[in-house]
């Protein structure tokens, strides 16, 4: 899992509700002093939340760009049902575009630059394939062309059985007897273990499911006129680095490999990841 390095935003965000048609979303909305060049819209990973992209917001907003960042439905902030049917990825994504139309009217003339992180990447994916009009580009950082590595799904699958089995602090009490907590955890990992607590396990079950079994669409994205830009680290233990290589190119999409960082550039090398990434909007 992702570990930002707080979970307090900085002075140019605040965390609001976002209201939609499709129910109500907890955002942190980052503001740039000046008029906003445009909009972005990040969605966070599995067994993630918007607090992921934390130390991204001051520098992108000190570029001129407004940032949301946003719990989807069962993830920490943000409610869900309890019915796995409810996190299939089609509604995921159907959620996204309320997000999206939500925050139409108060965005800059240009559309909304989307960005998801791993399984948030596959989930904005599903989005644009769903309807691309209100975005201005796609990013998909660390989030690869289909199912993940194999050691990755078996321990998808270990983490969905005890789900089924278990208490959610109980499954905390196992994953940190297996990933001890480090010194970058908040909180002597307080606010990791809130966040966890928080989280639907229907969700968890059901979007572990899909990262298992996800099919390649980058055909279906690559026909699509939008802009796309490919990060990640330059290593990754989710899916081999080579494989996001390969789809940039099949995308023909802009490519950003950053230095120093594994599966979240977004929390180990955030400044350089915020460059990456406003240029990369910028150039639109």
């Amino acid at each position: 899992m992702s570990r930002p390095p707080t979970f307090t935003p900085p002075p140019c965000a605040r965390a609001r509700v976002l209201r939609t048609e499709r129910g109500d979303f907890a955002v942190l909305d980052a503001a740039p002093r000046t008029a906003a060049h445009s909009t972005a819209l990040l969605l966070p990973g599995y067994t993630g939340s918007k607090e992921d992209f934390i130390a991204l917001l001051e520098p992108l907003a000190d570029a001129g760009f407004r940032v949301l960042t946003v719990d989807g439905r069962g993830q920490y902030e943000t409610e869900g049902p309890d019915d796995q049917k409810a996190y299939a990825q089609a509604e995921l994504a159907r959620d996204v575009l309320a997000q999206a139309a939500a925050l139409d009217d108060a965005s800059p003339t240009g559309g909304i630059h989307l960005l998801g992180h791993s399984l948030g990447g596959q989930i904005a994916r599903a989005a644009v394939l769903l309807d691309a009009a209100p975005f201005r580009s796609l990013t998909l950082m660390s989030s690869g062309p289909a199912e993940i590595s194999m050691d990755q799904q078996k321990k998808a699958q270990l983490l969905c059985d005890a789900l089924g089995r278990w208490t959610m602090d109980d499954v905390w009490q196992a994953m940190r007897a297996l990933d001890p907590p480090q010194d970058a955890d908040t909180g002597d990992g307080e606010d990791l273990r809130r966040r966890w607590m928080r989280h639907n396990p229907a969700q968890l079950i059901a979007t572990g499911a899909q990262l298992a079994a996800e099919p390649d669409r980058v055909a279906e994205l690559a026909a699509l006129p939008l802009p796309v830009h490919v990060v990640s680290g330059e290593l990754d233990d989710v899916w081999p680095v080579a494989l996001f290589d390969d789809m940039a190119q099949r995308l023909g999409a802009r490519r950003a490999v950053i230095g120093g960082a594994e599966h979240s550039p977004n929390t180990a090398r955030p400044l350089e990841t915020a460059a990456a990434l406003a240029a990369f909007w910028r150039s639109l």
